[in-house]
C-alpha cells in the first residue's frame, strides 16, 4: 500500500496540472498565441535550465560504475531505435512514426528517477549517473527520429546533415552538455547565478504540464486511441519485461534496479510533446501517450516495485 501511495503522489499531481492547462484553454484563459510562446521558452529556455542545473549539480566521480553506465546507453540507444524500425515497417500512417517511436521510448528518468531511489533508500545512489547515460541520448535519439519523421516521413539527400544539424543545436542538448564541464570538474556555481538558474528551471516542467493540457484535443485524440494504448503498453510494460532480466543477469540490484526500472517504465516525459510539436511531428499523439502513461503509470511502476520487492531484487 506505502509504494501504491507513493506512486500516486509521484503521477497524479503531474496528470492534474495537465487537467488545469486543459480546463484553461476550455475556458479561453489560454489563447493560441500564448500556448505557442509557452511552448517555445519551455523548449528553448527552461528545459534546457533546468537539465543543466541538475547535470551541474550531480557529482560524477562518486560511485562510478563503467558497466552501469554502458548498460543504461546500450539499452537507451536500442529501445529507441528498436521502436522505430518497427514503427516504420508496421504503422500505416508514417506520420505518426516519430511521435509514437518518441514517446515509447522517452520515459521521466530526470524528473522521477532520483524521487524515487531517494523515497526509498535515502540517497540518489547510482541514478545522476543513469541521468547522464541515459538522459543524453534520450535527446540525441528523439532528434534523429523527428528530424527524419517529419512532415510524414518524406526524406530527402539532405536528411542526415539535417539530423546532425539539429542535434548540434538542439536546446535541451546543449543544456545537458554545458553541466557536463561544471560536474566533472566540480566547479560550484555562485550563490547569485544559482538562484537565478534555479527560478527559470522552476517553470520548466509546471508550464510545459500546462502546455501540454491546453494542447490536448479529445476528437483528435480518440482518433489515435490505438496507437496511443499500443505505445503506452510498450513504454509501461514491454520495455521493462523485456530489458530487467538483462539488468538481473548483469548483477545490478537495490537501488540500482529502481533506477534502471524508472528508465525503462516511467511515465511518457512531458518534453516529447514540446519536442514533437517544435519538429514538424504529431503533437496530438504525444499528447495522447503521455496522458495515459502518466494516468497509468502509479498502477505499472507499483506492480513492477513490489515484483522486485518480491524477488528480492531491490
Amino acid at each position: 500500500m506505502d509504494s501504491f501511495l507513493f506512486s500516486l503522489n509521484a503521477t497524479m499531481p503531474v496528470f492534474l496540472v495537465i487537467v488545469l492547462g486543459y480546463v484553461l484553454k476550455q475556458i479561453g484563459m489560454f489563447s493560441e498565441e500564448f500556448c505557442s510562446v509557452a511552448n517555445r521558452y519551455v523548449f528553448k529556455v527552461a528545459l534546457p535550465v533546468l537539465l543543466f542545473r541538475d547535470i551541474a549539480q550531480t557529482d560524477l566521480y562518486s560511485d562510478f560504475d563503467l558497466t552501469f553506465v554502458l548498460y543504461c546507453a546500450g539499452v537507451t540507444s536500442l529501445m529507441f531505435f528498436g521502436i522505430w524500425v518497427l514503427a516504420l515497417k508496421l504503422m500505416k500512417d508514417k506520420s505518426m512514426v516519430g511521435a509514437f517511436s518518441q514517446a515509447a521510448a522517452r520515459g521521466s528518468a530526470a524528473v522521477m528517477g532520483i524521487a524515487f531511489v531517494e523515497n526509498i533508500y535515502g540517497n540518489a545512489g547510482l541514478t545522476p549517473l543513469m541521468i547522464v547515460a541515459a538522459v543524453p541520448l534520450y535527446n540525441i535519439c528523439s532528434v534523429i527520429i523527428l528530424t527524419f519523421s517529419a512532415n510524414g516521413g518524406q526524406h530527402g539527400r539532405d536528411d542526415i546533415k539535417k539530423a546532425c544539424i539539429n542535434v548540434l543545436k538542439n536546446p535541451i542538448i546543449l543544456g545537458i552538455f554545458a553541466g557536463l564541464p561544471f560536474s566533472l570538474l566540480q566547479i560550484t556555481i555562485p550563490t547569485i547565478p544559482l538562484k537565478a538558474i534555479e527560478s527559470i528551471a522552476a517553470t520548466g516542467t509546471p508550464v510545459a504540464l500546462l502546455v501540454v493540457g491546453a494542447g490536448f484535443e479529445g476528437a483528435k485524440a480518440l482518433a489515435r486511441l490505438k496507437p496511443t494504448v499500443i505505445a503506452s503498453a510498450v513504454k509501461l510494460v514491454i520495455l521493462p519485461a523485456v530489458f530487467l532480466p538483462l539488468a538481473v543477469y548483469l548483477g545490478f540490484r537495490g537501488a540500482e534496479m529502481v533506477a534502471i526500472l524508472i528508465m525503462l517504465g516511467s511515465p511518457t516525459t512531458v518534453s516529447c510533446y514540446i519536442m514533437a510539436k517544435n519538429m514538424g511531428n504529431d503533437g496530438e499523439l504525444s499528447t495522447s501517450i503521455i496522458v495515459l502513461t502518466t494516468l497509468l503509470s502509479s498502477i505499472t511502476l507499483t506492480g513492477w516495485i513490489f515484483f522486485l520487492r518480491l524477488t528480492g531484487l531491490v
